[in-house]
């Protein structure tokens, strides 16, 4: 075993790991810090695989920004964890039909002896002077235009979405208004009394 071979197997049982402890730890807080080990190996095997550029984007927008947002809601929110575990049961045999599947091409994957994928010659060295990021982005501007620009669309279209649907007013949530907080005077708040002193006998 070479020790490319080695540094894959290795990720590979880490990300493995975290991704069970993900969907089994009882604490979302350790789930969301199981994610970003995860997403950590994932781009370690990206590096392997000379996508660079992937890599450092999974570690960039989804370590660095949506992992670090998403635990400050964890955290932030008072997250009723029985209500959580009411669906477990109910979702328990499509979890298990789905985690088979994936163990099925797993098995196909890393067993290409057995199915006729050994022969599959790796990837040819690149040269020095190759960048897959500027090869990335000549295929997304130019074959692939069209489909990315609808796809920044659609995201345009959630995001202002997800903005439209925290801005409707509610009757249970309470606001604050700023000019009536700037607007009030001292005499509306405070009340000094004036009390005459008692000597103690």
């Amino acid at each position: 075993m070479t020790f490319s071979e080695f540094v894959f197997y290795l990720f590979a049982a880490i990300l493995v790991f975290a991704a069970l402890r993900v969907i089994t730890a009882r604490n979302p807080v350790h789930a969301a810090l199981f994610l970003v080990l995860a997403f950590a190996t994932s781009a370690g095997i990206w590096i392997q695989l000379q996508a660079e550029f992937l890599a450092i984007a999974l570690v960039l927008v989804y370590v660095g920004a949506v992992m670090v947002l998403f635990l400050f809601v964890v955290m932030m929110l008072d997250i009723n964890m029985t209500r959580l575990r009411e669906g477990f049961a109910a979702y328990l045999s499509l979890g298990a039909l789905v985690a088979l599947v994936l163990v099925v091409e797993m098995v196909i994957v890393l067993g290409g002896q057995y199915f006729g994928l050994a022969g599959s010659p790796p990837p040819p060295p690149l040269p020095a002077d190759y960048s897959n990021t500027r090869e990335l982005g000549r295929l997304v501007y130019t074959d692939y235009v069209y489909p990315f620009e609808i796809a920044a669309v659609i995201l345009l279209v959630a995001i202002v979405a997800a903005i439209s649907l925290t801005l409707r007013r509610r009757k249970e949530t309470k606001y604050q208004d700023p000019a009536r907080q700037i607007a009030v005077r001292r005499k509306d708040r405070v009340r000094i009394v004036k009390m005459p002193a008692e000597k103690q006998d």
